[in-house]
């Protein structure tokens, strides 16, 4: 008898331990549901307000990158406001200035025009070299035959 009440004891042990398990098993379920669902919702945010986002930093970007040439017809002298007596304002003077560093990227990439050209005929030059071959490959460059010895 003392057998039998040991086996018993013995397994509604292991039947506690198993429902002790299956009940932290169901809670680590449900906190990966409900870290789950919290993931769900900030990717819903991420998606809704990311573009926006993007969407304003680029335009800013872009802007900043511009060039202001809105008063470039505005010289001295062209309309009634202006007096061509009077001193350069703020606005003059940064519209001469960008001019100044676009009119200097300008004449910097024309000047490396002819460079570029002459690599560009060489280049073409090459190529046509290579189309000329007739259909003869060099030998260095054929692949060769696999014959298989049984």
């Amino acid at each position: 008898m003392t057998l039998n009440n040991k086996h018993k004891s013995v397994e509604t042990r292991i039947d506690n331990r198993r429902a002790e398990s299956e009940l932290d098993s169901e809670e680590n379920l449900e906190e990966l549901e409900s870290d789950v669902k919290k993931m769900a919702e900030k990717i819903l945010e991420y998606r809704s307000t990311i573009p926006n986002q993007l969407h304003a930093t680029l335009a800013s970007v872009l802007s900043s990158q511009r060039p202001d040439f809105s008063d470039v017809g505005s010289e001295p002298g062209s309309s009634g406001e202006l007096n061509p007596d009077s001193e350069e304002t703020e606005l003059e003077q940064r519209r001469k200035e960008k001019t100044g560093v676009l009119k200097e990227k300008i004449s910097s990439n024309i000047s490396a025009m002819p460079v570029i050209v002459n690599r560009m005929k060489e280049c073409i030059s090459r190529m046509g070299k290579l189309n000329s071959g007739n259909g003869v490959i060099h030998t260095a460059f054929k692949r060769r035959k696999v014959v298989h010895q049984w």
